[in-house]
């Protein structure tokens, strides 16, 4: 069976309509989820806490779709 891995991360915006982090030392990470539905409630409780601040924003990775075993290497990759 296939994991789906979810990572929930989020930060402080350089502008609140763009997706530029303002320092990506200050990038908080709440964790990798086992699925969809426990990342989004992450990301909910996350989102509504900093609710407060516009330039605030969290963000849902599907892990699982980066690690495709079938999908062919990247550049990144090839350069081991």
């Amino acid at each position: 069976m296939t994991q789906r891995l979810h990572l929930v991360f989020g930060g402080e915006l350089v502008s609140p309509t763009g997706t530029a982090f303002k320092n990506v030392d200050d990038i908080h990470v709440v964790g990798i989820f086992p699925n969809y539905a426990t990342a989004y409630d992450a990301w909910k409780n996350e989102a509504q806490r900093t609710v407060d601040n516009a330039h605030m924003r969290y963000f849902i990775a599907h892990l699982h779709r980066l690690r495709d075993e079938e999908a062919a290497a990247s550049s990144t990759e090839e350069l081991g």
